[in-house]
C-alpha cells in the first residue's frame, strides 16, 4: 500500500544547486503520484512544514536538502507524540549529507528518492540538548562545541566552494582565527574530568562535515552517544591531526579522547559556540557556558 507522502524541498541547499538535482528526480516522483510538495522559504520553515504535514495526516515526511533540512524536519516531528509521528525520508542534495551517509541512505539522490517510496522503517536514536538559557533542541547526527562550531560558522560565509572542500577550507580558517581552548568540566553517566578543550564533538553518527570520521565507532541505533575530544594543542599539531580525523584514526594520539555516554553535563569557564547538525545553536557572541545532553533510544522511524 502506498503511503501518503509530503516532500519538503529546500531550494537553497548546496548553495542553491539543489534545483539542478530536484529536476532530475521529478520523473521518479511523478511515477509514484502520491507525493505533495512544500518548499522552504525561511529558517526553521522545514520544522513548521513537517509538523503541519503530520497534522494533515501524511504518513511520510521526506526532507529534500542537506543536513540542516533533515535537522529542522526532525525537530518538527519531535513535537508530536510517537504514535502520531510520520516516517522520515531523506534525499541528500545538500553540502555535507552526513545524515544519509550514516544511516544507510544512498548518496545518489536518484536512489535515495526510491527509498522514500519503497524503503522499510528503521528506528534510530536521537540526541537532545538543553543549555543554561533554557533552550532545547533535538539532533540526529552531531553536536560540535568550540572548534567544530567555529568551522560551521565560517562555512556559512564561504560562497566559492561546495561540499567537503568548503568544510576543509573552513577548518583551515578556524585554525588560523579561532583557537580558544577553555577549561571545561565534563560529567557523564560513566566518567568525570576537567580539561582545556579545543574541540568536542558529540556524535550519533560516525561522519560529519561531509567526510570527517570524528567518532568512528558511533552507530545511530545502539542506544548510546559517542564523543571525540581534542585537548589544547599547538596549531602545527592540529594540522597534523586533521588528516587523521578524516580517516578516523585520530584516537591513537594521546591528545585525543574518545568515549560514549547516555547523559552528559558540560560546564565551561567561558562561553563557547555550538552547532547542532551543522546549524548554529550558539554563535561567537552567545552566552552559553553549560549544556546537558541525553540520548533518546529509538526515538524516530526513518526510511532506510
Amino acid at each position: 500500500m502506498k503511503r501518503r507522502t509530503k516532500l519538503i524541498f529546500n531550494p537553497h541547499a548546496d548553495r542553491g544547486h539543489a534545483w539542478e538535482i530536484v529536476h532530475i528526480l521529478q520523473g521518479v516522483i511523478d511515477r509514484y503520484g502520491e507525493a505533495d510538495w512544500a518548499t522552504t522559504e525561511y529558517p526553521n520553515h522545514a520544522m513548521e512544514l513537517a509538523r503541519q504535514a503530520a497534522d494533515e495526516g501524511y504518513q511520510v515526511v521526506a526532507a529534500l536538502g542537506g543536513d540542516g533540512t533533515v535537522h529542522e524536519a526532525i525537530n518538527g516531528l519531535m513535537q508530536l507524540p510517537p504514535e502520531h509521528r510520520p516516517l522520515l525520508g531523506a534525499v541528500p542534495i545538500g553540502s555535507g549529507n552526513d545524515f544519509c551517509s550514516n544511516n544507510g541512505i544512498p548518496v545518489e539522490p536518484e536512489k535515495a528518492i526510491l527509498r522514500v517510496f519503497e524503503g522499510e522503517p528503521k528506528a534510530i536514536d536521537l540526541g537532545r540538548i538543553r543549555d543554561n538559557t533554557g533552550r532545547e533542541k533535538f539532533w540526529d547526527n552531531t553536536i560540535s562545541i568550540g572548534f567544530g562550531a567555529s568551522v560551521a560558522i565560517h562555512a556559512y560565509k564561504i560562497t566559492r566552494l561546495r561540499g567537503f572542500l568548503m568544510y576543509l577550507w573552513a577548518v583551515i580558517l578556524t585554525i588560523l582565527k579561532n583557537y580558544d581552548a577553555p577549561q571545561m568540566r565534563f560529567e557523564t553517566d560513566r566518567e568525570q574530568f576537567e580539561q582545556n578543550v579545543l574541540l568536542l564533538s558529540l556524535n550519533n553518527g560516525r561522519r560529519e562535515g561531509g567526510g570527517f570520521l570524528t567518532s568512528p565507532a558511533a552507530v545511530s541505533d545502539d542506544g548510546v552517544l559517542n564523543y571525540a575530544m581534542i585537548e589544547q594543542v599547538s596549531r602545527p599539531m592540529m594540522f597534523r591531526l586533521i588528516p587523521e580525523v578524516m580517516r578516523g584514526t585520530h584516537g591513537r594520539f594521546r591528545q585525543v579522547r574518545l568515549g560514549e555516554f547516555e547523559q552528559l553535563k558540560l560546564t565551561s569557564e567561558a562561553p563557547f559556540p555550538i552547532h547542532t547538525d551543522g546549524e548554529i545553536f550558539a554563535g561567537f557572541g552567545a552566552s552559553v557556558t553549560a549544556i546537558e545532553v541525553d540520548v533518546l533510544p529509538g526515538a524516530l522511524q526513518i526510511l532506510a
